[in-house]
């Protein structure tokens, strides 16, 4: 048995309840959940603008130690520190043998229809899988490759910001748009995943950072996470701003909010031969409109699932930018909350209040 944050109904609070963790089958893990951050992401399902099977226990920003393994596990080991992604791979198909494992789609890391469920309520009733992960509890059952071994000095509260917000900005700049020393960039909306990608803009030596945030406490907190420049989207006159500032427009766009107008402004903000990546989770039923001569300017425009990380190689990676100093983490943890405390740190998320509130399990 588990203390998990389930959720019942869109709209809804979660309501924190026992459940039922089943054992590790072939190629699964469990692994007794340290922390867990709260990501917009996971609002977008909460609130209903996404739909999901119910009931479900959300949570996907997660990292935790390996209690337990199941045949055929080779990558982790009982004791391991792990954090956990929601794209698991199967390292197969064509996406991974072709370096994008973030595109997997495989079947085969789920388990069998006819299968027990991973994780259910007292009364035996499945909870669906969410993201994967089902990270809003004390144990996860995960398949293998959702989860990447890590250095146990890092620290796990930190370690588990790298799973989303951290993997998802900064490759959106190292992966994505291959940054080079002394482009520049512009990142839209500084909450974790936005001051992940600023941050990671800095480590790769852009020569300008700007952060467009309408919240000051957000763009105070991109200037401490390296942005050269903090500036308030809403101006009417933003572009010209832009255009300005960096002598026609930036090399890089990061869109970090998932809204039309945001993606719409990222595309208005680049140079010639520019690129704009999309992170945000743009709501079913909208879509983004640009202007067609400007693509006779070589703009491009394109789409990215986690940063179209290489889960294995870069996670670690991170952990090591961190444990050497290049990588703040420790400024994105605005509050560090319990389980019972999980609808609170939604409420303030709601409202953009800070910038990643994380739940530490005892």
């Amino acid at each position: 048995m588990a203390r998990a944050a389930i959720l019942r109904e869109a709209g809804r609070p979660l309501s924190v309840e026992p459940i039922r963790v089943d054992r590790p089958g072939p190629r699964e893990v469990l692994i007794r959940t340290a922390a867990c951050g709260l990501c917009r992401s996971d609002l977008h399902f909460i609130d209903g603008a996404f739909p999901h099977p119910m009931p479900t226990v959300p949570g996907h920003e997660a990292s935790g130690v390996v209690e337990a393994v199941g045949d055929g596990v080779v990558s982790v080991k009982p004791g391991d520190h792990v954090v956990t992604f929601l794209t698991v791979f199967c390292g197969a198909c064509e996406y991974c043998v072709s370096g994008r494992p973030s595109l997997c789609n495989s079947p085969a890391t789920r388990r069998p229809a006819d299968a027990a469920p991973r994780l259910s309520l007292e009364d035996g009733t499945p909870l669906a899988p969410f993201l994967n992960l089902s990270a809003f509890a004390e144990r996860m059952l995960v398949h293998e490759n959702a989860c990447v071994a890590i250095d146990p000095a890092m620290p796990l509260d930190r370690a588990a910001l790298l799973g989303c917000a951290v993997i998802t900005g900064a490759g959106s700049v190292f992966n994505d748009s291959c940054l080079s020393p002394g482009e520049s960039i512009a990142v839209i909306g500084a909450g974790g995943i936005g001051l992940a990608a600023i941050n990671a803009a800095r480590i790769a030596g852009a020569g300008l950072i700007l952060a467009l945030d309408p919240t000051p406490e957000k763009r105070d907190l991109a200037m401490r996470m390296g942005a050269t420049h903090a500036l308030d989207p809403a101006a009417d006159d933003i572009v010209k701003q832009i255009v300005k500032l960096t002598g026609g427009g930036v090399h890089y766009a990061i869109e970090a909010v998932g809204r039309p107008a945001t993606a719409e402004l990222a595309w208005s903000i680049l140079r010639r031969g520019g690129t704009a990546t999309i992170l945000g989770m743009i709501a079913p039923g909208q879509s983004v409109s640009l202007p067609g001569p400007t693509f006779l300017t070589g703009k491009k425009i394109q789409g990215s699932l986690l940063g179209s990380s290489r889960f294995p190689i870069d996670l670690p990676r991170l952990v090591r930018m961190y444990l050497n100093g290049l990588l703040d983490l420790d400024t994105m943890v605005s509050e560090r909350i319990t389980l019972d405390q999980v609808n609170e740190g939604f409420d303030r998320l709601r409202r953009g209040d800070g910038a990643r509130s994380v739940v530490v399990f005892a």
